[in-house]
């Protein structure tokens, strides 16, 4: 088969996902995977560290 065309790197974590599974920044849009979103990261590292509002930092 072909190889993967639709990963992405997630902005809180780092890690590779594709980007199906995952959701935007709540801020800029930036990709967010999925295990983030679950653990309540809704907003980038970059966003997150510029102090937004209702901003929780990830952990990764």
């Amino acid at each position: 088969m072909g190889q993967e065309t639709d990963i992405m790197i997630c902005r809180a974590c780092g890690n590779q996902e594709r980007a199906s599974e995952g959701y935007p920044c709540t801020e800029c849009g930036a990709f967010i995977c999925v295990v983030c979103n679950m653990r309540g990261v809704t907003v980038c590292k970059t966003c997150s560290e510029a102090g937004s509002p209702g901003a929780k930092p990830a952990d990764g």
